[in-house]
């Protein structure tokens, strides 16, 4: 198997400030993986029998709840490290992550983990403020989902979106992804219909500018204000 290039991970955040003997080491434990729209690189309750590092693309991160209901809990983006089920002690993984758009990710073996942090400590760090913030994102959902009504947790859901993904166009900021109107409905708790109605009163508005799995938030601020709790 050819020798995966350094520069692949040099960027990446997880291996900030080590060398190039360091990610020569780290790479040589990998395996590149090439994901197709809709390929699923882990289903939900599957063995947790490897972790991963998205290099290029967007990946969707769903679960079915104890009512049978899928959610869509995230988006992974590029250089976020995934699927690391081991480190909150899982034997399986939690959602299913699937290719929003042609991919390209390293997966590494369970066993490599544990070699890879006590070879590289700073590795456990990063992989833990990682999990620290996506529990705290969770947190700020639930809350959300318990105190905004359902056009703030929209907007919420979409300026979110447009500030991690968004990219500056001569229309507003472009979501760079395929985004549906059933993925927000499954991020915020809201029906296909209300997610729909509402994308298309606040396209009339010129808040923003949808076509098929396109959102252009037009008016940030406008958003933000309904986010926050005005119209």
């Amino acid at each position: 198997m050819a020798r995966l290039d350094r520069s692949l991970i040099a960027g990446v955040p997880a291996f900030a400030n080590l060398g190039a003997e360091a990610l020569d080491d780290i790479l040589s434990r990998a395996q590149i993986m090439r994901l197709l729209k809709g390929e699923a690189v882990f289903r939900q309750g599957e063995p947790a029998e490897r972790f991963f590092l998205l290099l290029h693309g967007r990946l969707r991160v769903t679960r079915i709840n104890a009512e049978g209901a899928q959610i869509l809990v995230r988006f992974i983006a590029p250089n976020d490290m995934f699927g690391v089920a081991m480190a909150i002690g899982a034997a399986t993984y939690p959602g299913t992550a699937t290719a929003a758009v042609e991919s390209l990710a390293l997966s590494w073996p369970n066993a490599a983990w544990a070699e890879l942090i006590a070879a590289y400590p700073s590795l456990a760090v990063k992989a833990m403020q990682s999990l620290g913030a996506r529990l705290q994102d969770t947190q700020d959902r639930v809350l959300d989902l318990a105190t905004q009504n359902v056009e703030q947790r929209i907007a919420g859901a979409v300026l979110k979106l447009a500030r991690q993904a968004g990219r500056k166009t001569g229309e507003g900021v472009l979501i760079d992804f395929p985004l549906s109107r059933q993925d927000l409905a499954e991020m915020t708790g809201a029906t296909l219909h209300t997610v729909s109605r509402t994308l298309s009163a606040w396209q009339t508005k010129g808040l923003v500018d949808c076509g098929r799995q396109k959102v252009v938030v037009r008016d940030e601020q406008g958003l933000s204000a309904i986010a926050a709790g005005g119209r």
